[in-house]
């Protein structure tokens, strides 16, 4: 089954220095994109990370300080990678909690202004894990009867995941092959930012998700206690919650 698209989709893996989406930094990034007109293109790079890569993630993914000591950096690539997405919705596999976080990240230390409005993401892992609960190699093996080929290769991984969509579609009839349907589909929650420490409530009104005003209105913390906002501004939280929130309080600005 080929996919129904309104506007082109974005598959894309991140093999990184780590899991700290805050900290850690992409050492290869691949991207294929498919247009509603079925054409496709993909573009592969290795990422100098400019800090170290543990011995320990190298094992992983096989990417070590050497093999991209002479790559471009993430922020000489930005505008490539960002030219290539803006006008796409996104889909990966764990996307939604790690290689959009990550990538968003990235660009906006890249001085790149990133964002989702308009567009929606598909994260297969979740669709997978919602039907039948495996990891990606699993995944590929149960959907398509193939084996996974260099596992933590960002390619591999990448034309991996749009394959097994692809079967789960064929697969389960109930899945609408509409991109917001399954976007709505595999979202966990309903966040504001990628991170999920700004949710919203059974009102729609935006909530913090952690530390001592877990569970409480945004706006509420904004009134009564200022100094929260310039706190999480210096602190080290991810730059996109920062983007959410400075936009949540000029909002509120806005409305006065």
């Amino acid at each position: 089954m080929e996919l129904k698209l309104s506007r082109p989709i974005c598959f894309f893996d991140l093999e990184t220095t780590g899991i700290d989406i805050g900290k850690d930094r992409i050492v290869e990034i691949s991207i294929f994109k498919v247009f509603p007109n079925g054409n496709k293109e993909s573009k592969t790079w290795l990422v100098n990370p400019t800090i170290p890569i543990p011995p320990q993630t190298t094992a992983i993914h096989g990417i070590t300080n050497e093999k991209v000591a002479n790559e471009p950096t993430f922020k000489e690539l930005a505008t490539q990678v960002h030219a290539m997405i803006k006008d796409s919705d996104l889909a990966g596999f764990n996307s939604d909690r790690f290689d959009i976080p990550l990538l968003a990240e990235e660009l906006l230390r890249a001085g790149v202004d990133f964002d989702m409005k308009g567009k929606v993401s598909v994260d297969v892992q979740t669709v997978f894990h919602k039907m039948e609960e495996r990891t990606l190699s699993a995944a590929l093996k149960f959907y398509c009867g193939t084996t996974l080929e260099n596992a933590h290769s960002a390619e591999s991984d990448t034309m991996a995941t749009y394959e097994i969509l692809k079967a789960q579609l064929d697969r389960y009839p109930e899945l609408e092959n509409d991109m917001k349907s399954l976007s709505e589909f595999t979202t966990r929650k309903k966040i504001a930012d990628f991170a999920g420490m700004i949710a919203f409530d059974k009102d729609n009104e935006e909530i913090f998700t952690f530390g001592k005003h877990k569970g409480v209105k945004v706006d509420k913390i904004l009134e009564t206690e200022p100094g929260y906002f310039s706190w999480i501004q210096n602190a080290d939280f991810p730059l996109y919650t920062k983007k959410v929130l400075t936009a949540i309080k000029l909002r509120k600005l806005n409305t006065k």
